[in-house]
């Protein structure tokens, strides 16, 4: 087994708490809304109550522990999780069609990133209606959700190291607040039997369509896999126990204090009309609810930073698969992982502050919550299908796993298209956009990258070894260096030859070809280099896993000073009063932006998707800041794409 696998597996003390503060926070908080959303305006009944219990008791058994814990968490890539991860994984595979499944899960679980700040804060604020029920929390979530957004500039590291005390006392409070409701009412526990959940949705008021508000309690399972990179395999699978008991007891005491009111509605219990009591707070003494608050609050801010850097890492991630448009990435700390992305966080924070005001309150917004997330779930299991044929599974034990959850996710995907009316069209709105340029940004970069012409390098080494030499021309550069698209290392874009050769001469001492690879291992950094023409020409290829910030700039010093120490090239100018002083010469990156000619005559799909691609390019990063690049060593040169050049033109010389 290997140190990764071993560290992957690793169960500490330390990363038990620190499992709890960054994996649990959406499913932790479940608590807060589930079995609200569940009752409804109904009267309490028993059999509802033991029948909702039942639900969420099986749907965390079966989907949480054995979908994510037992079966998923083994799909890691290099330790590392997420429905990216898991695409990288795949796609070994050569199948057509995977891309899909991973741009439509990776655009829910982005969605979620949006919805689940919104409806965690609120629930918890909402709390403070038992005091003033007119009160108007919106303003007071907005300003949390706002310094919450605001700190993400500095990163999570000081914050961070209370998460996990905080989860601590939040799902040991939980656990508290449960043996308090169910007290000597141990026969909340017949809802352990199976027959209660499916007799629940033939005498729920909303029938069937009762598990899209049972689903709830499970939209946190998603985040156990994004995660594992951070916390590890074995903290997941050790602290979920602990994690699930406390959530089951919670349930169970507020089953036990409903069932305790039959008859009543949780209107009712509230003392208000046009405020429905919420069981979680219901369970509490009336001294210990202020604490409560608190403490929820604390939770449901720690669920929303766990979604907000999760976020940051599926868009990162996203970018180096060329799902997404180029951004800027900051590390605000020295944590492996740790990255900030100011455009995404302050896009979340305008979908939060939308959601917030058109919502306005938690139970408004159940409706939008888990149609996104219950997409990502299925894409999940269809990736994870051709995982398991990969390994090699039994072909019986795949063919039952996938009947067993298709069944179960598409249930609950029919049963949460029944809130598409109510707001559910929010959410699979959000997704569809996200969707939509992912699809656009990978189709344009296919359809360029098919377009692209690619010559032999051998045939210019010396047209290039001449030039560097001509004394007629002058120098461009000492150090002339193209970012290549080029896989194979003996070729090179015609365009780069176009710019070096044709458009204006460069002559520089030592040309330069940097090609970037990314790979599926998530933190690979190797690299590899090949003289074409001693102390002429020479290719650089870098090997960078897909969660590596290309900082081009920084490793291409590096490349440069490994060289020099070796003997392998030398760096001084070139120039004799500068030689005989030991002075290095000039490093100049050139970068050719292309932009779409009008001498074309493209397919109208293409010509579309190319029209979107180039809007789009317009709102992202150059690539010289997209590779990490000096802007004051960067020359951007524009490069017309003439793809399928017109023709048959109808043009006719007329004769004097």
């Amino acid at each position: 087994m290997s140190a990764n696998h071993n560290n992957l597996s690793k169960v500490t003390l330390g990363g038990l708490l620190v499992t709890l503060g960054i994996i649990y926070g959406d499913i932790g908080t479940s608590p807060l809304y589930v079995m609200k959303a569940i009752m409804g305006e109904q009267p309490i009944n028993e059999e509802v109550v033991l029948g909702a219990l039942s639900c969420i008791f099986w749907t965390l058994t079966l989907q949480t522990t054995f979908k994510y814990v037992l079966l998923t968490l083994q799909a890691d890539n290099k330790g590392e999780g997420g429905i990216f991860s898991l695409y990288t994984l795949v796609k070994r595979l050569k199948k057509k069609g995977l891309i899909i499944p991973a741009i439509i899960g990776g655009s829910a679980l982005l969605a979620d990133g949006i919805i689940t700040p919104p409806i965690s804060v609120s629930s918890a604020i909402e709390g403070l209606k038992i005091y003033n029920p007119e009160l108007d929390t919106v303003p007071i979530v907005i300003a949390i959700l706002f310094v919450l957004f605001f700190i993400q500039r500095f990163g999570t590291k000081f914050v961070g190291r209370f998460f996990g005390p905080m989860m601590l006392v939040w799902f040991s409070m939980l656990g508290v607040l449960g043996l308090l409701g169910i007290g000597g009412n141990f026969g909340v526990f017949k809802a352990l039997n199976p027959y209660y959940a499916i007799h629940l949705l033939s005498i729920h008021h909303e029938g069937f369509y009762v598990l899209g508000f049972v689903f709830l309690c499970t939209t946190g399972a998603e985040a156990l896999y994004s995660d594992m990179g951070h916390c590890g395999r074995g903290n997941i699978r050790i602290s979920w126990i602990f994690v699930k008991a406390m959530l089951v007891i919670n349930y169970f005491g507020q089953g036990a204090y409903l069932i305790s009111h039959s008859g009543d509605t949780l209107t009712g219990l509230s003392g208000h009309s046009d405020n429905p009591g919420n069981p979680f707070y219901l369970l509490m003494p009336q001294w210990f609810i202020p604490f409560g608050i608190a403490i929820a609050t604390s939770a449901a801010v720690i669920a929303s930073q766990a979604l907000i850097s999760g976020s940051f890492t599926l868009i990162s991630e996203a970018m180096r698969l060329n799902f997404w448009p180029k951004v800027s990435v900051k590390f605000p700390t020295e944590l492996r992982g740790q990255i900030y992305i100011p455009s995404i966080n302050w896009l979340l924070f305008l979908g939060c502050v939308f959601i917030v005001l058109y919502f306005r309150e938690s139970g408004n917004m159940e409706a939008a919550y888990g149609l996104a997330i219950v997409l990502c779930m299925i894409m999940t299991t269809i990736l994870l299908n051709f995982y398991m044929i990969m390994r090699r599974y039994n072909p019986l034990v795949i063919t039952g796993i996938m009947l067993v959850y298709l069944t179960i996710e598409f249930s609950f995907l029919i049963a949460n298209i029944s809130k598409f009316s109510h707001g559910g069209y929010v959410s699979l709105f959000i997704a569809g956009f996200l969707a939509f340029i992912m699809f656009v940004w990978y189709s344009a970069k296919r359809i360029r990258s098919g377009y692209t012409e690619f010559v032999k390098i051998d045939k210019y080494k010396n047209v290039l070894s001449e030039l560097s030499n001509d004394l007629t021309i002058p120098k461009y550069a000492t150090h002339l260096v193209y970012m290549t698209n080029a896989h194979l290392n003996d070729e090179i874009e015609s365009k780069v030859l176009y710019s070096i050769l044709q458009k204006r001469p460069k002559r520089a001492d030592i040309y330069w070809f940097v090609h970037v690879n990314v790979v599926d291992e998530p933190y690979r950094m190797e690299y590899r280099v090949r003289e074409i023409m001693h102390e002429d020409v020479i290719r650089v290829d870098f090997f960078l896993g897909f969660r590596v910030a290309p900082r081009i700039n920084l490793l291409f010093k590096q490349v440069v000073r490994n060289m020099v120490e070796r003997g392998e090239v030398d760096i001084t100018s070139r120039y004799e009063s500068l030689n005989r002083n030991n002075v290095i010469g000039d490093f100049k990156f050139v970068i050719i932006e292309k932009f779409l000619s009008y001498d074309n005559d493209l397919p109208w799909y293409e010509r579309i998707v190319l029209d979107i691609y180039y809007v789009l390019k317009k709102v992202s990063l150059s690539e010289g800041r997209a590779f990490g690049l000096d802007s004051s060593s960067v020359k951007v040169e524009k490069f017309p794409i003439v793809i399928h050049p017109l023709e048959d033109i109808s043009l006719t010389r007329m004769e004097d």
